[in-house]
């Protein structure tokens, strides 16, 4: 038998990652399998999922020779699932980066003033594509045979948690944009939708127990409720004190700093403060995603696309990548925002493109840094670092050169698996809070300092990228309109 472990899942994105870990931080098993995205018609992008739940249960089988003393879920979030009374999917799962609900959302953005937004939110962030409220809406307009069979509107976690222990509950961080400054739902962004606050999970506490495993290898023992994949991610990456600066790198990129201190700004997500502790976030659409996009339609894998631009140093044949293949989420918020390549000649050839690739989801996350640092009033001088992006060291090497600062890479390989580890290590009396669970199972190996030759030229790069943004996305709304071409 194996020894005494907390188990850390995260259904995120394009997979279902889990981890066996001890209380010192060593990792004695992990788990990782895949499951399909489905992508149809304009801005669709759904899941199956029933896909999570058995993926979870075959990683929780590998596990069985481990002593579990408590589990923890993380998940991806603005994935909304809409459910009947017995927790039966009525539809796919609706992702993230699904845009279907922006022309909805839009309207009810019209209808919250700025100043009623900061009151909700803490920001002035807009009312978006992947908003629950939003969603709630276009299905309650376009699918009403579903709404009406819609007993909850859940999470992926949620919807897990359900199956694997017959309780309903949701916790109030994953809730963005329906939950207020005193972590219960807000009753005026549910009264936009009629039905919406009909249609909610009860609430529970990140940390406190939402139910016992029901069968299974560890039947009985406790699932502590967890949150979302990046605010996990971002605990599981350090950001456990005033000021810490995390940036988690996977199907999108996800920034944040914890400070108490709120300088309103629209585009950031400010959450509400749990245990002393009040995440800034701001969320890309597209990270690894442009990868494994420019990857595939290349006929190139990951690694060879990695080793193109480990030996392909910048040079005036390279373009500008911009990385907003479905939209861009922080700090734009435009679903219909598309990517491009800018400055393409005939000397470019295919290394040049992918090192582009690698540079444009560095300058959006860059963008992306400039709102979290206009959100807490100051500069951040460092940032921990983790999941799949930074396997590269190129790529690490570039994202510091762009951003300007040093960053410090994770030892642990996923930084959601152990937030949600760290999350259940709390709930089951493990720990006594962030701080201590932070100290005894976060490492970190290497840093990258930023080259200061390449100051000046991403400086300038970067100021091209902020001024291309505004002009893409109004080519992209002119081409949007043109449909199919005859013939």
């Amino acid at each position: 038998m194996g020894g005494e472990v907390i188990i850390g899942i995260d259904v995120g994105t394009t997979s279902v990652k889990a981890a066996a870990i001890g209380l010192d931080g060593r990792v004695h098993d992990e788990f990782s399998a895949t499951y399909p995205t489905r992508r149809s018609g304009q801005n669709y992008v759904e899941q199956d999922p029933r896909d999570w739940t058995r993926l979870v249960e075959q990683a929780l089988s590998q596990f069985a020779g481990h002593q579990a003393l408590a589990i923890g879920l993380c998940s991806q979030v603005n994935t909304h699932v809409f459910v009947d009374e017995r927790g039966e999917a009525l539809l796919p799962a609706i992702l993230w980066q699904d845009g279907r609900a922006g022309a909805v959302a839009a309207k009810l953005d019209m209808r919250v003033p700025e100043r009623q937004k900061t009151e909700w939110w803490g920001a002035p962030t807009p009312v978006h594509a992947s908003h629950a409220i939003a969603r709630m809406e276009w299905v309650a307009q376009h699918r009403p045979e579903i709404w009406a069979r819609t007993r909850y509107v859940l999470l992926p976690k949620d919807y897990c948690i359900w199956h694997l222990t017959g309780e309903v509950s949701s916790d109030p961080i994953s809730n963005i944009g329906l939950v207020g400054a005193d972590l219960d739902y807000i009753g005026g962004v549910l009264a936009l939708v009629p039905g919406a606050a009909e249609r909610v999970a009860p609430l529970v506490g990140l940390t406190e127990i939402a139910g016992r495993f029901r069968e299974g290898p560890f039947a009985g023992c406790p699932l502590v409720t967890g949150t979302m994949d990046a605010w996990a991610g971002l605990i599981g990456a350090g950001a456990v004190g005033e000021g810490a600066a995390a940036y988690l790198s996977g199907t999108s990129e996800n920034l944040g700093i914890t400070s108490r201190r709120v300088a309103p700004v629209t585009g950031s997500i400010v959450f509400p403060e749990y245990r002393g502790l009040r995440v800034h976030a701001a969320p890309t659409q597209s990270g690894g995603d442009a990868k494994r996009w420019f990857a595939e339609m290349s006929g190139i894998s990951m690694d060879e696309m990695s080793a193109l631009v480990a030996a392909s140093p910048r040079r005036s044949a390279t373009p500008l990548f911009m990385p907003q293949l479905e939209g861009e989420r922080a700090p734009v918020w435009d679903a219909d925002l598309r990517a491009a390549f800018l400055g393409v000649s005939r000397q470019t050839a295919l290394p040049d493109f992918a090192r582009a690739v690698y540079e444009g989801v560095a300058l959006s996350a860059r963008h992306a840094l400039g709102l979290l640092q206009a959100s807490i009033g100051s500069p951040v001088a460092m940032m921990t670092c983790g999941g799949g992006g930074f396997r590269s060291a190129s790529w690490t090497q570039i994202r510091a050169d762009v951003l300007g600062i040093p960053l410090r890479t994770l030892t642990a390989k996923e930084p959601g698996v152990l937030g949600a580890a760290i999350l259940a290590g709390i709930g089951a009396g493990l720990f006594a809070g962030f701080a201590e669970a932070h100290d005894a199972m976060t490492r970190t190996d290497r840093v990258y300092e930023p080259d200061a030759s390449m100051r000046e030229l991403y400086d300038d790069l970067f100021g091209i990228y902020t001024e291309a943004i505004v002009a893409n996305a109004l080519l992209g709304k002119r081409l949007s309109g043109l449909g199919q071409l005859p013939g």
